[in-house]
């Protein structure tokens, strides 16, 4: 609602819903101009079965994908260095969620995934983003190959992450325009996926377990990147 990047038709609140946060989501909706119904909680039981709806509901728009090129552009025209992260087929929507919001946590300038044996930007993986989706531009693409092809010839740098590579996201200088691919939960990153990559990094494990879920894993590279860049800065 405040940032405006979804369109909202109308906000639903169950009736009796009066706390301070109630009040302040209404009168952002006043200034917004956003119509607001009050319901009775099992008509909103109803429309939301399975879900966690806390008794706010926003009807919006559909969620709008970007194009690639769009994407692509965009993050080039950042002031510092482009960082664009593609999932390679993540099929679980609680990952997905979970990717997105770290994603936008560290100010990733977009994300790209593949129509096709992957997970969408659904309502649940919306809710799971706990809102970050409105701060992350998304592309969806008929073949993430391709995909990777155009970033390529726009001047981005492949960058693959797998657990058997010696090559650390420690040692790697993330200083350049970045496009960071994130594998599958169960096969990693695919065949026609590794050959494009510039490079292959690694998370150095100190423990037992050798990989991590695919949102922590996107949470501790990106965390690296931000730092190099942060540190280049001040250099």
């Amino acid at each position: 609602m405040r940032k405006g990047h979804i369109g909202i038709d109308e906000l639903w609140i169950a009736e009796g819903k009066r706390s301070a946060r109630t009040r302040e989501i209404l009168h952002t909706a006043k200034e917004r101009g956003i119509p607001t119904r009050f319901k009775p909680t099992p008509i909103l039981d109803k429309y939301l079965p399975n879900t966690t709806h806390q008794g706010i509901v926003a009807l919006t728009d559909g969620f709008s994908y970007v194009d690639l090129d769009t994407l692509a552009d965009m993050s080039l025209k950042a002031s510092e260095p482009a960082l664009i992260v593609a999932a390679d087929h993540i099929t679980d929507e609680g990952n997905l969620g979970a990717l997105i919001r770290t994603a936008a946590f560290f100010s990733t300038h977009g994300l790209v995934l593949p129509k096709d044996r992957s997970a969408g930007v659904t309502e649940r993986v919306r809710k799971r983003s706990s809102g970050a989706y409105a701060h992350l531009p998304v592309a969806r693409v008929v073949n993430l190959g391709r995909a990777l092809d155009t970033l390529n010839s726009k001047g981005f740098w492949i960058i693959g992450t797998a657990c058997e590579t010696p090559e650390t996201i420690f040692q790697f200088d993330w200083n350049r325009n970045v496009v960071l691919i994130l594998g599958s939960e169960a096969r990693g990153l695919s065949p026609s996926i590794r050959k494009r990559c510039h490079q292959i990094v690694s998370i150095p494990s100190s423990g037992p377990v050798e990989a991590l879920n695919v949102s922590v894993a996107a949470g501790v590279t990106l965390s690296e990147i931000v730092r190099q860049r942060n540190f280049a800065k001040k250099g």
